[in-house]
């Protein structure tokens, strides 16, 4: 049992779908898997354990942010022996390129954040998607019927969401970050360290360039096709 999941050893499956909003993780839960069970709603953060076309599935909430989301995924890859997480999010379109709703399969994750500095002693590391899993993503959502285009690019973890220095984005986005979120990059780097597999698959909520957006309902309840992509991924 670990301090903030606080769920028994067995209650969580090998593969973890990682919404950061728990009640996503709830509709996830309630839409996609037959007889979920709630393991844990400690602090309010849901994860569930069902079953998705005879896989044993997990789905937990990671909340916002990289120190959020860091205590969650360390827990599951070390104390519940997690060996794979997709995040299943939203992300802000960083490009006219994307339009709302559009999904990022994401391969790396740049970031503002100090936290990976520190751990690498000032140094700057590259956090990159476990290829496998990036790979079955793009199969899977090439084998849908998709009515939203499914981008492969950077996205960009960010450390505020209302931002002082927007501008700090813009040298990111002359290098290829489609879109901008709070969680990837921290992702990566964890599942590196231990030696596990994870994949950020985002769907647009919003537009920074456009002003476009989902209301809150949208955001929890109709992003289907990302979870679709995730669930064949992660079971391939």
């Amino acid at each position: 049992m670990s301090t903030h999941i606080a769920a028994e050893h067995g209650q969580i499956a090998p593969i973890v779908l990682f919404p950061g909003d728990p009640l996503r993780a709830k509709w996830i839960a309630d839409t996609f898997l037959t007889d979920a069970q709630l393991y844990s709603e400690t602090r309010g953060m849901l994860g569930f354990t069902g079953t998705w076309n005879g896989h044993r599935i997990s789905v937990q909430g990671s909340g916002m942010g990289q120190p959020s989301m860091a205590i969650y995924a360390t827990e599951l890859f070390k104390d519940y022996d997690v060996q794979t997480i997709v995040r299943v999010g939203s992300c802000g379109a960083l490009t006219e390129r994307l339009a709302v709703r559009d999904i990022i399969i994401a391969n790396g994750a740049c970031t503002d954040s100090g936290i990976n500095r520190v751990r690498f002693n000032g140094l700057d590391y590259a956090p990159v998607a476990d290829f496998s899993l990036l790979r079955a993503a793009v199969e899977a959502s090439e084998a849908m019927s998709l009515d939203a285009a499914v981008h492969v690019g950077l996205l960009f973890s960010s450390d505020q969401f209302y931002s002082t220095r927007p501008e700090l984005t813009e040298p990111f986005v002359a290098h290829g970050a489609l879109g901008v979120e709070m969680e990837t990059s921290g992702l990566y780097t964890l599942a590196a360290y231990y030696g596990r597999r994870a994949l950020s698959i985002c769907t647009v909520s919003d537009h920074i360039v456009t002003g476009a957006e989902t209301t809150a309902q949208e955001r929890e309840q109709t992003f289907g096709d990302m979870i679709e992509i995730a669930l064949r991924a992660a079971t391939s």
